[in-house]
């Protein structure tokens, strides 16, 4: 009997909030990120500095990397990242923003058990 082989590959989500309490400092943080990077092109540039400018949710997208978030991570090559950023409205409170909704295990909890194995 054989067993199955499992995937080398692991989906991580991480889903954050962030409050922006210096609108100021994340787009100086971005420009300033923008204006190291010597491989970006002019025309390119000029795209990034004005969207970072208009908008604290492109500065921050900007500024997080996945890669930086896994780059110490021993045994572990990032294979793909994609990651957006936009203006919420968040109340803490509310049942909406429960970070656990996504937990499998609660999802089987409210499975109906009709006796058979699965």
């Amino acid at each position: 009997m054989s067993t199955p082989e499992t995937s080398r590959f692991v989906r991580l989500r991480v889903e954050l909030v962030v409050e922006v309490d210096d609108e100021g400092a994340l787009t100086k943080g971005a420009l300033r990120r923008i204006a190291e990077d010597t491989d970006m092109p002019a025309d390119e540039r000029v795209h990034a500095e004005s969207a970072v400018t208009e908008d604290t949710a492109e500065a921050l997208a900007y500024l997080v990397d996945p890669f930086d978030l896994v780059s110490e991570v021993p045994g572990i090559e990032l294979a793909q990242a994609s990651w957006s950023s936009e203006r919420i409205d968040y109340d803490p409170d509310s049942p909406d923003w429960d970070l656990d909704e996504d937990d499998v295990e609660e999802d089987e909890e409210d499975e109906p058990d009709d006796g058979r194995a699965g």
